[in-house]
This record gives C-alpha cells, structure tokens and sequence, in this order.
C-alpha cells in the first residue's frame, strides 16, 4: 500500500467531503485520517489515504478532475516506521490574542529541532474581560537528542514576555 496526504482547498459549498471520498473509493482507497474545517467561507483540509500502488497514479489523475470546485494537491506520504520519532509532548496556550504568538512559539520548538505533529488554533470573544482570545493545542514530537526541559524552560520564557499561559500534558 503506498500513503498519500491529499491538501484540499476551496470556496465551502455542500459535497466537498463526499465528492473527495467518492474519488477515494472509487480507487479502491481507504481514508484513513483527516483534519477538515471551513475557514472565512473556505473549505480547507488534509487528508490520508492509503491505496495499492498500482492504483496511486490513477486515484492522483482522478482527483485532478475536482479542479473546478477543489484545488487537490497530492503529495507521497513517508514510508512505514519513518514517519514518527519517540516521543510526543502537548501543550495548550491561551492568552489575549494578538499578531505573532503562532510565530513565537513555532519558532522556539524549531529552535529546538522540535516537530509539530498536530496544531489547532482558534479566536474567541473573551466573554468577562472584552476583546479576543487566542487558544492552541499543539502536539510536538520531541527526538531523542531533545531536553524536554530545556524547552519547557524556553517556551515558559517565551510565555511571559508574550504574556500567554502555556500548560504541558506527555
């Protein structure tokens, strides 16, 4: 079986997700996992798929067949066993939002050769103090030659000069 992670984007309209899944099918595909969501009235998601490699080229050429309502990239997921590293570490921030806390905090776990597995984030009226607030779940895997204290250390700092709360959970 050979991996493929689908990146899908377009303008949201009912049938995005079943048209995918119809193409996947039909190829003799299996979805396997997905993070799909509409975005300011767009649709945008990524998506696994695992299908007999005889059957790749065809399910790819098919899916060029959505570029009138999706823009479908393809790309060649990693093999078996290369994909994953030890260990995975999730940490939460909320704090008032505003620009540049994503870029802060990206930027210090990959100062530290740290991986972002899993990222979701989202805005929120803070409904007692006014304004918006930011909130993120970031899953990190963290390699074996990573101190995972050290960068507990470096995103705690990070934390106070850009005066968000970051709470961690192995």
């Amino acid at each position: 079986m050979t991996t493929l992670v689908l990146t899908v984007v377009g303008n949201d309209r009912a049938g995005l997700v079943s048209a995918v899944a119809e193409i996947v099918q039909t190829h003799g595909g299996n979805w396997e996992n997905s993070e799909l969501a509409e975005l300011a009235g767009a649709f945008a998601g990524i998506v696994e798929v695992s299908v007999a490699a005889e059957r790749a080229d065809a399910l790819r050429a098919a899916l060029e067949g959505l570029s009138a309502t999706l823009a479908v990239t393809v790309h060649t997921g990693a093999p078996e066993g290369t994909a994953s590293a030890p260990h995975s570490v999730t940490l939460d921030v909320v704090g008032n939002d505003r620009p540049g806390i994503v870029h802060d905090v990206s930027s210090a776990l990959s100062a530290r050769g740290v991986s972002i597995e899993r990222m979701s984030t989202q805005t929120t009226d803070a409904a007692m103090a006014g304004g918006r607030l930011f909130e993120a779940s970031i899953t990190v895997v963290v390699g074996p030659d990573v101190e995972v204290d050290d960068l507990v250390a470096d995103l705690e700092r990070i934390a106070a000069e850009i005066q968000v709360d970051v709470m961690f959970a192995d």
